[in-house]
């Protein structure tokens, strides 16, 4: 499959639909999900409670991704302008030069029991009985076994009024916490027997040190515009690595990619959103989740390095119609796989906000694609949506009024 798709943002949704149906082989079932009535209330009643309708979000396609030598049209869910389009952008920039490179760590969670009022010695005793421990835990899901999943370790840590017990889980292919919380609740009980005292919290943890993606890229400074912006990058970066008030807003670009897809694909956004600002300060200080820097020849190089807990089975993966559907279009065959495209994806979006910032402003991609949200709020006729939009952005005066005015319609 071919993701360079140029001209893809002058189609219409139609025909963007169609396309990408023939190149990532979707099935009708798929086309139908997306364009037609995508998650009923029947299905999203059985998904949570007091359920009264759905909220619909808009879901984009990002073209021209190349991530280890393959293609992948990335579908993203927003209501933000210009993510999808800049994520496009910049990864064109960056399939010029190669494509992206990315690598992940085993699909490896944290469960946790905390222990109170352990006895003395109730370390020693539980890291005797840790491989009878092990193998209990492993029966209690014999199928993650033949997916190469399972326990893989237990450790424990003594903070002070608890110990806590970390169980080390390989879930395979999925986001984990259900047979994480299954296990720990399972050993609980062997645990107070062991070590004394009582289990309190037995649940996974979202900060997922285990399992983290890497991914790299070159982008020339041809393609960027020339040396004066790529040192202007690099001056971004470098407040973003001193002051937290820049921090923050660097990775919520990062995240503005990363959430966009973890969403599509029907994963846990607040459970990668809360690791990824954890990750950010897991050296005492919060930092920048990607990092840029100049080589040799005067290219810009970029990496990122974030935890991505996301699963291709189970949950809303798989009860999502549309969900199911994004997953079909990117073609991924492993949560490790899926998880390397997402931080490709943080990576890009991150590139195209530092690059707007410390180039034309973030104002001018962004305030033209917004100027169609107020002008559809001004009430202008459809047919004149665009050529209103066109000339506010072209202005630099986006409102309501300007919109009014340009719409021929009656201020109030």
């Amino acid at each position: 499959m071919d993701s360079g798709i140029s001209g893809f943002y002058r189609l219409t949704p139609q025909e963007r639909l169609e396309m990408v149906c023939e190149r990532a082989g979707l099935k009708e079932e798929g086309s139908f999900a997306i364009s037609g009535e995508g998650l009923n209330v029947l299905d999203a009643n059985r998904m949570i409670e007091n359920c009264i309708g759905t909220f619909e979000v808009p879901l984009g396609i990002a073209v021209n991704f190349r991530v280890n030598g393959s293609d992948y049209l990335v579908p993203m869910a927003t209501e933000e302008p210009s993510v999808v389009a800049a994520a496009s952008n910049a990864a064109k920039m960056i399939r010029s030069a190669g494509g992206f490179c990315a690598e992940s760590k085993e699909p490896v969670m944290i469960g946790q029991i905390q222990v109170k009022g352990a006895k003395d010695g109730a370390i020693d005793a539980i890291i005797r009985e840790k491989a009878s421990l092990m193998e209990y835990a492993q029966s209690l899901d014999p199928t993650l076994e033949s997916f190469g999943g399972g326990i893989r370790d237990i450790r424990i840590r003594d903070v002070g009024d608890y110990l806590v017990l970390h169980i080390l889980v390989n879930v395979a292919d999925a986001m984990g916490a259900n047979i994480v919380n299954t296990m720990c609740e399972a050993l609980a009980p062997k645990i107070e027997g062991l070590g004394g005292g009582r289990c309190i919290l037995k649940i996974l943890s979202n900060h997922a040190l285990e399992r983290t993606a890497r991914a790299s890229c070159l982008v020339s400074a041809k393609a960027l515009g020339g040396d004066e912006v790529v040192e202007r990058i690099i001056d971004a970066q470098m407040l973003a690595e001193t002051d937290i008030y820049r921090a923050v807003t660097h990775n919520k670009g990062v995240m503005n990619g990363i959430t966009a897809v973890v969403l599509a694909t029907g994963n846990d956004t607040r459970a990668i959103e809360a690791g990824c600002h954890a990750y950010a300060a897991k050296d005492g200080a919060y930092r920048p989740l990607t990092r840029w820097s100049v080589g040799d020849d005067g290219d810009l190089r970029g990496e990122i390095e974030v935890p991505v807990a996301v699963g291709l089975v189970g949950g809303a993966t798989r009860t999502h119609p549309v969900a199911r559907a994004a997953l079909d279009i990117l073609g991924v065959k492993s949560s490790r796989e899926l998880s390397q495209v997402i931080a490709c994806v943080g990576l890009a979006q991150n590139l195209a906000a530092i690059r707007a910032l410390s180039d034309e402003g973030i104002q001018r991609g962004h305030m033209g694609l917004h100027a169609k949200n107020i002008a559809r709020l001004a009430g202008v006729d459809d047919e004149m949506i665009d050529d209103v939009a066109k000339k506010m952005a072209e202005s630099g005066r986006v409102s309501v009024d300007e919109a009014k005015r340009l719409g021929n319609l009656r201020l109030s």
